[in-house]
């Protein structure tokens, strides 16, 4: 079996020394762009942004630079809603591993270009929460999901990803299905990978389904994740407490992405960067003697204070307004209407 071990090692050893980036939404970026019905592939696929990958790769290109130039360690693809059972709403779920498969090799190729001995950039391959929930909306069996999500991730492998995020997590048996897909799609495309698992916490504390940050992670624990966390629906003020909980029980690296909350006349009410440092001194102090063994992970263009030779300062400066994107910051500003999965 072949395996991105060497890149997932340089990774491990950068969680290990110091915070990491991650890129920042992908939704507003694209939606910044003012792109028209055509660049998307016709007025039936507007607002897909996952097609643009085949429609307009130039401009996911454009956005991947964007938040490499910016500091990001990590760059995620734009597939985000690219398992069929969502592209399917396009008429598109026939080329779900296509878009996933090219979703890769552009995000590969800008990370291989900004890529230099000393500071490698890395590939994580998006997989959404889709639009069905099985404890909550239905519509979906476990095996059905599970089958989605296995073709996306040979897409995703086949695209030269270094691991497969499973992010907005807001089901736990969602979530066991995409693994299970996983799992099926590595040993079919004979590719290790690393996995990664991120949850959102809704404003009651709990995952849309109901699980709280204890039993999420326990349902976990014995996977082999490179990391686990949560990126936040409802602002990064109200994951600490979360946050906090999960650092003290979670044998995983620590992941932490926040979102912004909505700007007022032109300027954010809260500002990402202030409250994402503020949260990484405080899980560095709960570690007691081991401060980098935790990961937290958030906007590249809004910490102040990570990476080294002033990164995060430049990132810090390009930090723009934007809308509150329903839960979690991959997608905000997709026009899209649905329930589980919405992304703004």
């Amino acid at each position: 079996m072949r395996s991105t071990s060497d890149r997932i090692g340089l990774l491990r050893d950068r969680l290990a020394s110091r915070i990491v980036i991650i890129d920042g939404a992908a939704g507003t970026s694209i939606q910044n762009m003012h792109l028209t019905a055509a660049d998307f592939g016709g007025p039936q696929l507007e607002g897909c942004n996952e097609n643009l990958v085949r429609a307009r790769p130039d401009k996911i290109r454009e956005l991947h630079d964007s938040f490499l130039d910016a500091g990001a360690d990590i760059i995620e693809t734009n597939t985000f809603g690219g398992a069929s059972v969502v592209l399917a709403e396009y008429g598109l779920a026939e080329h779900a591993r296509e878009i996933n498969r090219l979703a890769g090799t552009i995000a590969r190729a800008a990370a291989d270009a900004a890529s230099t001995s000393k500071w490698p950039r890395f590939v994580a391959g998006s997989m959404g929460p889709t639009t069905k929930a099985i404890s909550v909306t239905g519509g979906i069996t476990f095996d059905q999901l599970a089958d989605a999500y296995q073709e996306q991730a040979e897409g995703l492998i086949e695209g030269g990803v270094d691991l497969l995020l499973l992010e907005t997590v807001q089901d736990t048996l969602n979530c066991k299905a995409g693994l299970v897909g996983i799992e099926r799609a590595i040993a079919k495309t004979g590719i290790e990978v690393a996995l990664a698992v991120s949850g959102t916490i809704e404003t009651m504390g709990t995952l849309l389904a109901g699980q709280d940050i204890e039993a999420f992670y326990t349902s976990l624990a014995n996977r082999g994740l490179i990391w686990m966390g949560l990126n936040c629906a409802t602002g990064p003020d109200f994951m600490t407490d979360h946050l906090r909980t999960l650092s003290e029980i979670c044998r995983f690296d620590v992941a932490c992405v926040p979102n912004g909350r909505p700007a007022r006349r032109g300027r954010p009410l809260q500002r990402v960067g202030r409250i994402a440092g503020a949260q990484a001194r405080a899980l560095r102090r709960r570690r007691m003697g081991q401060p980098d063994r935790r990961m937290l992970r958030h906007n590249a263009r809004a910490h102040p204070d990570a990476g080294a030779d002033g990164r995060g300062q430049a990132a810090a400066q390009t930090l723009e307004p934007a809308p509150f994107g329903g839960v979690g910051d991959r997608g905000a500003g997709d026009r899209r209407k649905h329930a589980p999965g919405d992304r703004g």
